[in-house]
């Protein structure tokens, strides 16, 4: 029963705030509450992971491979826990940001609803209800991208839905034809009919409109354009838990279908996901550079940072799949926290442009805090948990000979070294434009704004600090994707 529990309780708290949220102390109490409590069943999940490896629940009692069938190995439970941490952190900084007006018009429980639906897709062990879960997905996103009255924000808002439409439409699609060529949707069983296919050019092109489909979803390259055009006009709860966890689903669903699924032959994927990964990477970061307004840098480097996470599944070995867990874990935690911190500065500041702001060093030591760690570990420095995620994603593409991809990955992380500086020496280390820091200095921030920043910076130094333990699960998941045979006797077993 434990597997349910993640799902359930988001959805069953969006039910019961549904009544409430004409009450704004109420809904905000009622959120956090049920965050935490979210967090503790994920907790759960995770420690009977550590002692059982894998676990299923087929849901209904029906009979294997027919039913709903939801599954959790090392991967999917810690993306579900990770999720509710976010979620948490998000839920609590919302409590001093989120207005009225749109505690009325449903936040809370469009939001549990979003949480409900990442981690369905995360638990989740058949094609089929991954692809509901990417829709509940899309229709509580879109809920809460059209709150509100604000300028530009319908314009960003049509572009995200259009192209996860398209999204949808090829992996319908795509789900469709597997169907028809195996006669199943469950992944357990898609690993020993896919195999047997003899039409290798059809296993190929269904391959490729997954990687499509799913990329779309991850935001590679070159079909990231909605990203930094809807992000950034968000609210900044919502951009941060958007930025976190959306394009992971993504990243998630590729790691299991090419590691499950698709993982007979990959002469066609293996090097379609390494070009792909690397022209993301290099576009993302170079976009990045050119921009000042932070929203706009962090969202190109969302970008950057999920082609590490793909050159990672494109090696297909287990230390770089061990690798690409960890890269999920930091960049989840860390690009979530600069999200929030970005808009402690504009609170502090005033604006989000580097232009019109500076001097919060002298100012705002606690938030320049709150910045330096997430930001210099996004950048990969020791010993912050991005200096070992890309380690880890580096020395898995020498171990493999791939040299050409390692100096790659080394050089986009020195050029995202370059736009965290440039948000440091922009916002907090230069003078305020106009020699007036009394701007900054009048504008105290919320403690329950600050909090979530300081948690999460707490995390990532205690990640970076503790990579040992993280290592050997990471290890482990690593082993269990190329190697499946727990994930498919939970299944076949019933758990």
């Amino acid at each position: 029963m434990l597997l349910i529990f993640p799902i359930l309780l988001p959805m069953m708290v969006a039910i019961a705030m549904g009544f409430s949220r004409l009450n704004k102390q109420k809904a905000n109490t009622a959120a956090i509450i049920g965050a935490l409590v979210h967090v503790f069943a994920s907790g759960l999940l995770m420690v009977a992971i550590l002692d059982r490896q894998a676990i299923a629940l087929w849901v209904g009692s029906w009979p294997a491979p027919a039913g709903i069938c939801l599954v959790a190995d090392y991967l999917s439970a810690v993306m579900v826990l990770i999720t509710g941490v976010i979620h948490t952190a998000v839920i609590v900084y919302a409590r001093k940001d989120i207005g009225s007006s749109q505690i009325q018009a449903g936040f809370y429980p469009f939001m549990q609803l979003l949480t409900a639906a990442i981690c369905g897709a995360f638990l989740t062990g058949d094609l089929f209800n991954l692809y509901v879960w990417f829709e509940v997905m899309l229709m509580a996103s879109f809920g809460i991208m059209v709150m509100g009255h604000f300028p530009g924000r319908m314009t960003g808002t049509v572009k995200y839905v259009t192209m996860n439409l398209l999204s949808t439409l090829l992996l319908i699609t795509a789900i469709g034809l597997i169907y028809g060529l195996t006669g199943t949707l469950n992944m357990a069983d898609l690993h020993e009919k896919m195999a047997l296919v003899e039409n290798t050019a059809l296993v190929n092109s269904l391959a490729l409109l997954l990687i499509t489909a799913f990329g779309i979803k991850s935001a590679l390259f070159p079909l990231f354009f909605w990203l930094p055009a809807s992000y950034h006009i968000l609210p900044v709860p919502v951009s941060a838990f958007f930025a976190g966890m959306l394009t992971k689903v993504g990243v998630y669903a590729m790691i299991r279908l090419f590691t499950l699924v698709f993982a007979g032959d990959t002469s066609m994927t293996q090097p379609t996901l390494m070009v792909l990964a690397v022209l993301t990477m290099v576009s993302g970061v170079v976009a990045a550079a050119s921009q000042m307004e932070i929203r706009r840098i962090l969202s190109f480097h969302i970008i950057s940072q999920v082609g590490y996470m793909v050159l990672g599944l494109s090696l297909f070995t287990p230390l770089a799949l061990a690798g690409t867990l960890v890269y999920l874990v930091h960049h989840i935690i860390v690009k979530a926290n600069l999200f929030l911190v970005s808009g402690l500065i504009q609170k502090a500041a005033g604006s989000f442009d580097l232009k019109h702001i500076g001097s919060l060093y002298k100012t705002h030591g606690l938030l320049s805090a709150g910045f330096f760690i997430p930001a210099f570990s996004l950048a990969g420095f020791p010993p912050l948990s991005g200096f070992w995620a890309k380690l880890l994603i580096i020395y898995a593409c020498l171990e493999s000979r791939h040299y050409i991809l390692g100096a790659v990955a080394a050089l986009v992380g020195l050029m995202t070294v370059f736009s965290m500086i440039k948000i440091w020496s922009e916002a907090f280390w230069k003078p305020l434009p106009g020699n007036d820091a009394t701007l900054v200095a009048v504008k105290p921030l919320s403690a329950w704004m600050m909090a979530p920043v300081l948690g999460l910076a707490l995390i990532t130094i205690l990640i970076g600090l503790f990579m040992e333990p993280v290592c050997r699960v990471a290890l482990v998941a690593g082993e269990q994707l190329m190697n499946p045979v727990q994930y498919i006797l939970a299944v076949k077993g019933g758990g």
